[in-house]
């Protein structure tokens, strides 16, 4: 109790102080929601961004020096999940990984049975329940806050899936706040999914990127993607999906999205 509330306190503190000039710089210029939110709220995620780069640690790989650009960058998007809602700040994550751009994975995968194969798989990002770690590339970093109507962003993705974790599985549900929250959860979710998966079966377009028929995990990682950069669109074609998020996330893009109004 004495560590949670000297936590507390520090952290307050770090969200009370002005950040620095040139961080509210690179966000304006790198993320163009920053500049579509509300004074309140641009503080807020300042905030967060000055408490999150205070307690993780980031590692360059494959020649790459970390800069403040990237490190704010990465940290801002991270933080635009946490907004409105009371947050530990990803408490299973200690160490972010920047790639220059894609890199290769070499693991043993188990594929069936009691067959695992050894090999590399190109990624662009990845964390895991137990790695304490997320990895992502720079230029796809770059290109997901750059375009913040398309649909697909890597830092928010792979955040997600560190918000799945904070319930200490990785089941496609995050920690809520109910059991009657949990319920309405599954029913939505579950439909959702499973339509999402006879859609990619049968080959029909989906709003959805269909990466998310994979698994519940994945899904979630998808549908969170989905409601911070195509919301009208989503809130449109999906509205029980678009106000379960709504609930958990406690925001309302549309209200700040850059996606046109009349967004398939």
């Amino acid at each position: 109790m004495v560590f949670d509330l000297f936590k507390s306190r520090r952290r307050a503190k770090l969200r009370s102080q002005p950040a620095p000039a040139e961080w509210r710089r690179i966000l304006e210029r790198n993320l163009p929601v920053f500049s579509r939110l509300s004074v309140a709220d641009q503080s807020e995620l300042l905030g967060h961004t000055q408490v999150f780069l205070a307690e993780k640690h980031f590692e360059g790989a494959g020649g790459l020096e970390l800069t403040d650009e990237i490190r704010v960058t990465i940290a801002g998007q991270a933080c635009l999940l946490l907004l409105h809602r009371d947050t530990d700040y990803y408490p299973e994550l200690i160490t972010v990984i920047v790639y220059p751009s894609g890199y290769t994975a070499h693991e043993d995968r188990h594929i069936g049975g009691g067959i695992w194969e050894e090999g590399g798989e190109d990624r662009l990002g990845h964390t895991g329940q137990r790695l304490s770690a997320l990895v992502l590339a720079w230029d796809a970093v770059r290109h997901g806050a750059a375009e913040p109507d398309d649909g697909q962003n890597l830092v928010l993705h792979e955040f997600a899936h560190q918000l799945d974790f904070e319930n200490q599985s990785s089941d496609g549900t995050p920690a809520l706040a109910t059991t009657g929250d949990y319920r309405a959860w599954a029913r939505v979710m579950s439909a959702e999914f499973n339509a999402l998966r006879r859609a990619s079966y049968a080959g029909e377009p989906t709003l959805l990127d269909e990466y998310g028929a994979t698994n519940p995990a994945e899904f979630f990682a998808v549908i969170t993607e989905a409601f911070f950069e195509r919301p009208r669109a989503l809130q449109r074609r999906h509205p029980q999906l678009y106000a379960q998020l709504q609930r958990f996330y406690r925001q309302d893009p549309t209200t700040y999205s850059v996606e046109p109004a009349l967004a398939e």
